[in-house]
């Protein structure tokens, strides 16, 4: 687990909000306070869909399908009070992930690995996280997972510092 405070928040704000970087990340929680307080929780309701529209969709809630909501509720010339997203990387890119580690885990093993993104008070962090689900002295997987999300803002031309 690492925590990384952002540099240029309004920069990343544009990112998260505007572009299609996170999209694939599954949605696990938002919170957002701005006039009022939203929350949306990233739980897939299937009653609201079709048997046919199941069949073609994962059940998982992307960034994507909720990004250009939380936009809406954001834009404006005030910032929120606060915001708190966390997102889980999908199942297939774990899966990746955990191939790179050469055999130390398997996919069934991982729980997940998160990224949790928070502003408040004019300032933005990323807190990396992962849930194993056997116990393991091992800390590979959180290594490789903070080195891929500090690959990625950097990729990105995103600035921070490790706090």
């Amino acid at each position: 687990m690492i925590s990384l405070k952002i540099k240029e928040v309004k920069t990343f704000m544009a990112m998260l909000l505007t572009n299609s970087l996170f999209d694939e990340f599954v949605l696990k929680e938002m919170e957002l306070q701005t006039f009022t307080s939203f929350h949306v929780s990233g739980q897939l309701h299937e009653n609201f869909f079709s048997k046919e529209e199941l069949e073609q969709r994962d059940t998982a809630v992307l960034w994507g399908e909720i990004r250009e909501i939380a936009f809406s509720i954001i834009k404006g010339n005030k910032s929120p009070l606060m915001m708190k997203i966390v997102f889980q990387l999908p199942d297939a890119s774990v899966d990746k992930l955990i191939e790179t580690l050469g055999g130390r885990l398997k996919s069934d093993d991982v729980g997940g690995l998160f990224l949790n993104i928070r502003f408040e008070k004019n300032e933005l962090h990323i807190i990396t996280g992962t849930a194993i689900k056997t116990f393991t002295l091992d800390k590979t997987l959180d290594i490789e997972w903070d080195g891929w999300v500090k690959r990625l803002l950097k990729n990105k031309g995103i600035e921070y510092e490790e706090e």
